[in-house]
């Protein structure tokens, strides 16, 4: 970089932080004219040229102007055109017109040059810049740009004309005036930004324009755009009513891009945008400022000014290296700026941050010091083996995909499904290409629609390279339904498969580092200095925290996703003769757009062609693929360390899980300290450790099955063949057509054809999630693998891997064990008896004692069911969870058959159930006796089953109602069961209205044979009248808690606000639940409209904030209480897991998890948990003085300052009660 270029960048800095209305040394406002014509845009881009040809220049343009003139005088120049239209001034603003906008008739302006002429001098000036941008000595490379990319302006259009007039002098001419002085008043001047009154709506499409055009800003600069970039944030500049969606963060973005590569002229222009946009520089901006001038060797003063008043405006110096997100290579250059004009400056270390203690009472004895009684558990792996493990994993994440063979039973390999496959793999080839084209073309659209200043997806085409992007609409299509999808949901779905395949894979190497020495915590042979739970080891090794990502706009990744399902029906085509073999050959479509009614709404399908399902469905190619996410990891996950940081070795996961789109639970995550998220963060890794493996044999008997005809009874869906087919097919029946038909059989036979459709689509989704699980099963067969973990806003956790896991049906569960066992001990095989009885459900209302001897009398056949399972007598069958039950029989025989069984090595899981958990927590909170005695919370020498207990008392009612001559009372005689009720009573603490309830009790009722089904409508409403009054009676406290939450939330919307409020484990929670925004996506195929409900800039929904909070406190606590229960279960040694309110464990440690999980419960509800909750939601929403005086936050701290009054149950009998958990 020359000294001259140098000069002119500082003198370029200092015009660009000149006060607004500061005489300074230039010209009087409008001396320079108002009006940048031909010679002034050409003088402006010879800047980078040597002042001799700027005078050159500037006197060949003022000859070919008078020419021109002359020529028009003469009328022998009837239109002349020129590249760049000329910038007017805006007389009443005193600022540029945008290039379309330039009134015709501007004084002054210059008259249009001939287009030989214009291509000759630009091709003279960009020779000459290039010249100008090389090292001496070196000839530059001849590198032709595309079109659109020549088009691009870097020079801003300025709204002020003070600001514009001196950046056109800055541009003229090399400053010769002290600008020390100058560059002081300017900084000292406060920007003034004005103001947009807006209403709700103006300002939640506001809001999403912002966020639509920083993500279009960092997706440049991430795919190396960032003149595109620049350009963009010029013509959105330009333009006074768009001025105001610009912020701070994006003219920082830009100037960041700049910095990096040391372009401080660029970077200047940046600087009089924010500074005629009225924004005041922040650190992130003195930082670009100060990286920069440290690439360019900057002169100190210009620099020791700049650090002065950015401590006057209080930012501190030592912010730059603490406060501002840079890579090492950033840091350099910054401090190397600093060092010229303070060289004995040192940034100091971060200072040790203050010991972070969580301030929950229920996690001190995790977090103590020194405890010899903590015995943290190892894997049974060596140190070598993990790390082979860990490079297996780095493997498949950055490969992105993994190929799974399919489960599928492979056809035989006949004349027919050669040519079938040979067909496929020939359109494939073609598709290759022909996509390929397509996406260049494509790109080359967006790329001009971007070069004329509009957001376009451009960038976010660049994202992938154009192998993966083909690859990944080529998986699209094959994993297409017959039946079509949904074009919003696959839009969705390609634009988050985009999304998720970005990648940091400059930290490899040091990951891998940090990983080996993480690995000595976990491995069977190492050992550390001093026993730690795995996230303090971690941090403790110094990973550098992974920078948060912005996230993506929904309406971005549903238009980039449907752009790309567009280029998808435009590329694929096959020849005709694969549908009409007899006809002419011509190419149609592959893809179909259609239109369906689902749900009483209209809307867009992707459909295949019959002919291309046909050809699938032959070929029978027996490949799937996932996303590396997809999977389970091969390795131990990252522990967690923030919100935005653990899991995946490369691929980003949030610790919340929520709507792609939604902030409103990071930025809670965020501001949260540290310290206080240590419990969740701690237990999700805790679950993610444990390592699991598939269970070879129950597999093989799924397979069996699945590869036959499957079995519905067992769970394992049957083929779509076996799906009820109607005679003709999609179209109706023949007999609607007969003129003797009646409208009521016409009516009936279309209902159906609707319910046979229905069925058959059903079929066909359930076939292919059981065909996903059991793929992955045989692919991790012989494998040791990890289920990651995050949670979902209420603190329940989930596996991040979705179609493979411990949280899905019998069938998914029993096909999993712990991949390190256990000897069973003294006990062990007593709860595995235990546990098989609890499965088959024969035993509920019975003693344990009186369920291991059950097991003792049907040995036999639980021998039977291990050993010839299919052909047998078939006992498992007829348990409620038949798979698990079968895998259980499996473990006793093996078990029994064993020379001892205490030394039996054990990897089966074993289960204990919460008793209708969510009434547990009701009933612990009101300290209500009778509620406690239904669900298990007393000691008892038998399970209560409050299920029943319901029942008995719907009963009851039902007796005294029919006496009374109640027709529908009558009517139930001898048809009130546990199995009607059940599911009412069990979803009533979690929210479900009454007309919920009746739609489930109507549909048990539907299933009775006997039942006169006439009644069904009205037995079903007076059921659910008497079981919520049976349930008011049994549980008062209960109710009374759950209406007061219920009008807290109803109070807290009705003042603006979603209900938030933090766990007892310290994580904050909020309601993702407003009025719908809806945002529509025009053109194409179809117009999209999105509905969200998690946009924050809506006012809340009253109904959803109220009906939510209840079952979603609820579910906080069930969550904190699981959270603890895998904190003390770690710190003792044990493998622990659980599915909400289902703990597993091995058999052996059954005993010892029972008594951590019963101290743990009672440990939370002695908390004063409600009186919490009610001092936080009044400092939260009552403490507000402007709006303390409105009526419903008046009737709001009344509400919450009347908490319900508690019982008299005492909480430590639950330490005592065998059925609590069982």
């Amino acid at each position: 970089m020359s000294a001259l270029r140098c000069g002119r960048c500082a003198a370029g800095l200092r015009r660009a932080l000149w006060p607004k209305g500061h005489p300074g040394l230039l010209a009087e406002e409008g001396a320079l004219g108002g009006i940048w014509g031909r010679k002034r845009s050409l003088s402006a881009n010879a800047c980078e040229q040597d002042r001799r040809k700027d005078c050159g220049h500037a006197e060949l343009l003022e000859v070919l102007e008078a020419r021109v003139r002359q020529l028009q005088a003469e009328g022998t120049a009837e239109e002349v055109t020129v590249k760049r239209v000329a910038m007017a001034q805006a007389p009443e603003a005193g600022g540029i017109w945008p290039l379309r906008q330039a009134p015709v008739e501007a004084e002054g302006a210059a008259p249009e040059l001939s287009s030989h002429w214009v291509q000759k001098l630009d091709k003279d000036q960009q020779l000459t810049e290039k010249r100008w941008q090389q090292p001496e000595g070196k000839q530059p490379k001849t590198v032709e740009k595309p079109i659109w990319e020549k088009r691009l302006r870097m020079e801003p259009r300025l709204l002020s004309r003070k600001l514009a007039g001196q950046l056109q002098q800055w541009e003229r001419k090399r400053p010769q005036s002290p600008w020390e002085e100058q560059l002081a008043r300017l900084l000292q001047e406060a920007p003034k930004r004005l103001k947009r009154e807006a209403d709700e709506g103006s300002e939640s499409r506001l809001e999403g324009q912002r966020q639509k055009l920083l993500a279009f800003l960092e997706c440049c600069l991430l795919t190396g755009h960032l003149t595109l970039a620049h350009h963009v944030l010029v013509a959105q500049h330009s333009r006074a009513p768009q001025q105001h969606l610009l912020t701070l963060p994006m003219y920082n973005t830009v100037m960041l891009g700049w910095a990096r590569q040391g372009s401080f002229k660029e970077l200047m222009y940046v600087f009089f945008m924010l500074k005629d946009a009225g924004l005041a520089p922040d650190l992130l901006s003195y930082a670009a400022a100060l990286q920069c001038m440290g690439r360019l060797d900057q002169d100190a003063s210009t620099i020791r000014r700049c650090l002065k008043q950015m401590e006057q405006d209080g930012l501190s110096l030592q912010g730059l290296f603490s406060a501002v997100p840079l890579s090492t290579e950033e840091r350099a250059e910054l401090l190397r700026a600093v060092r010229k004009a303070r060289p004995a400056f040192s940034p100091q270390p971060p200072p040790p941050p203050p010991p972070q203690v969580n301030t929950s009472p229920l996690l001190q004895e995790i977090y103590a010091k020194q405890d010899p009684s903590v015995s943290y558990p190892r894997l049974h792996l060596s140190l070598k083996e993990l790390q082979g493990l860990f490079r297996q994993q780095l493997g498949v994440e950055m490969a992105t995909t993994v190929t799974v063979e399919s489960v599928e039973k492979a056809p035989l390999l006949t004349k027919e499904v050669l040519q079938a496959r040979k067909t496929l793999a020939a359109l494939r080839a073609e598709w290759e290409s022909v996509l390929s084209l397509e996406l260049q073309k494509t790109k080359e659209s967006e790329a001009r629609a971007a070069a004329e200043g509009r957001l376009s997806l451009f960038p976010y085409l660049c994202l992938l390279s154009e192998k993966d992007l083909v690859g990944l609409l080529l998986q699209t299509l094959q994993a297409l339904p017959p039946h079509g999808e949904s074009l919003l949901f696959l839009a969705h779905e390609l634009g988050l498969r985009v999304l998720k395949r970005k990648r940091l894979r400059n930290q490899v190497e040091e990951l891998e580092q940090r990983y080996s020495e993480y690995l000595h915590l976990l491995a069977s042979d190492t050992q550390v200095a001093e026993p730690c739970l795995p996230r303090q080891h971690w941090e403790a090794l110094g990973m550098p925290e992974v920078p948060r990502e912005q996230p993506w706009p929904v309406s971005v990744l549903v238009q980039l996703g449907k752009h790309l399902a567009e280029v998808l029906v435009r590329a694929v085509q096959m020849p005709s003769s694969l549908a009409a073999p007899r006809g002419p050959s011509t190419l149609i479509p592959v893809l179909y757009h259609v239109y369906s009614f689902r749900s009483f709404r209209q809307i867009g399908i992707l459909k295949p062609h019959p002919a291309f399902t046909q050809l699938q469905e032959t070929a029978a190619e027996r490949t799937l693929i996932f996303e590396s996410t997809e999977v389970p990891m091969l390795c131990p996950p990252l522990p967690w360390t923030s919100p935005h940081s653990g899991a995946f070795l490369l691929s980003p996961t949030k610790m919340m899980r929520s709507l792609e789109g939604t902030q409103q639970h990071q930025l809670l995550l965020e501001h949260c300290p540290p310290a206080e998220l240590h419990g969740a963060l701690d237990a999700l890794t805790q679950l993610g450790n444990c390592a699991w493996r598939v269970n070879g044999r129950v597999l093989d008997l799924v397979l069996d099955l699945f590869r036959d005809k499957g079995c519905p009874r067992l769970g394992v869906p049957a083929p779509p063949t076996e799906a009820p087919r109607s005679p003709e097919g999609r179209q109706a029946p023949k007999g609607c057509l007969l003129p003797e038909a009646s409208p009521a059989d016409k009516a009936e036979m279309r209902r159906e054809l609707a319910r046979r459709l229905k069925v058959a689509r059903e079929m066909q989704s359930l076939r292919a999630d059981a065909l996903y699980r059991l793929s992955l099963a045989q692919h991790l067969r012989n494998h040791i693998f990890w289920l990651p973990h995050n949670m979902d806003f209420r603190g329940r956790t989930y596996p991040c891997s979705p179609h493979f896991n411990h949280l899905g049906s019998d069938l998914a569960r029993a096909l999993l064990e712990f991949a390190q066992g256990r000897p069973l001990g003294p006990n062990g095989l007593d709860w595995l008896k235990i546990h098989l009885v609890n499965l088959t459900g024969f035993k509920k209302r019975e003693s344990l004692q009186a369920r291991r001897d059950y097991a003792d009398a049907v040995m036999e056949d639980i021998l039977d069911s291990a050993e010839r399972p299919m052909t047998g007598r078939k006992w498992w069958m007829e348990a409620d969870e038949p798979w698990q039950a079968l895998a259980c029989c499996m473990e006793i025989a093996q078990v029994v058959h064993s020379p001892d069984p205490t030394t039996y090595i054990s990897h089966f899981p074993v289960h204990q159930d919460g008793s209708c958990n969510g009434l547990q927590h009701y009933a612990a909170l009101g300290r209500d006796s009778t509620g406690a005695a239904s669900v298990n919370l007393s000691p008892s020498d038998l399970p209560q089953d409050v299920y029943s207990e319901v029942a008995a008392q719907v009963e009851v009612f039902r007796r005294q109602d029919a006496k009374q001559g109640v027709r529908v009372a009558q009517v139930l005689e001898g048809f009130i069961s546990r199995k009607v009720v059940k599911q009412t009573v069990m979803t009533v603490v979690y929210g479900v209205t009454r007309y919920g309830g009746r739609l489930q009790i109507e549909k048990r009722l539907r299933e009775l044979e006997d039942f006169p089904q006439e009644f069904v409508w009205e037995a079903s409403h007076y059921l659910v009248r008497q079981v919520f009054n049976s349930l008011q009676e049994m549980f008062s406290g209960t109710r009374s808690i759950q209406r007061w939450l219920t009008e807290s939330a109803r109070l807290i919307s009705l003042t603006g606000s979603a209900v938030e409020w933090i766990t007892p484990l310290g994580i904050p929670i909020i309601q993702p639940y407003h009025r719908d925004s809806k945002v529509m996506i025009k053109g194409g195929l179809q117009s999209l409209t999105l509905s969200s409900s998690v946009d924050t800039n809506q006012k809340p929904n009253t109904l959803k904030q109220k009906n939510g909070f209840p079952p979603n406190f609820i579910h906080s606590l069930d969550s904190t209480h699981m959270m603890l229960t895998a904190l003390h279960c770690y710190r003792k040694g044990l493998t622990f897991v659980s599915v909400h309110d289902c703990f597993w464990t091995h058999a052996a440690d059954v005993e010892v998890m029972n008594q951590v999980c019963r101290e743990q419960f009672v440990r939370l509800h002695s908390q004063p948990i409600l009186q919490d909750l009610s001092r936080f939601l009044i400092k939260r929403f009552c403490s507000n003085s402007r709006t303390s005086k409105s009526m419903w936050v008046s009737r709001l701290k009344d509400t919450l300052l009347s908490v319900p009054p508690t019982g008299t149950f005492d909480l430590e009998q639950v330490k005592r009660s065998t059925f609590f958990f069982s």
